[in-house]
């Protein structure tokens, strides 16, 4: 398995300017082997990980799933 580091808050960023959405990162990245994404704060200390998936539709199921806890921890604080 491959591992990516990626500084978080550059990576959020860079997409905010771009307009663009992780997913279509993260599927622009799929290949025959699983890789690990470990977001890094500013200090490099580990904020979370992703393995993304080989295939299209297994991100798509990943995606589906995060919006849904996504949207779960919103309701949540209100």
């Amino acid at each position: 398995m491959e591992i990516i580091q990626i500084k978080a808050s550059s990576f959020f960023e860079l997409l905010k300017m771009k307009d663009t959405s992780m997913w279509e990162i993260f599927a622009q990245m799929l290949g025959e082997k699983e890789k690990e994404i470990v977001f890094l704060d500013d200090e490099e200390k580990i904020l979370f990980n992703y393995i993304l998936p080989n295939n299209l539709a297994q991100l798509n199921g990943d995606r589906e799933k995060f919006s849904k806890e996504y949207s779960d921890k919103l309701s949540g604080l209100n």
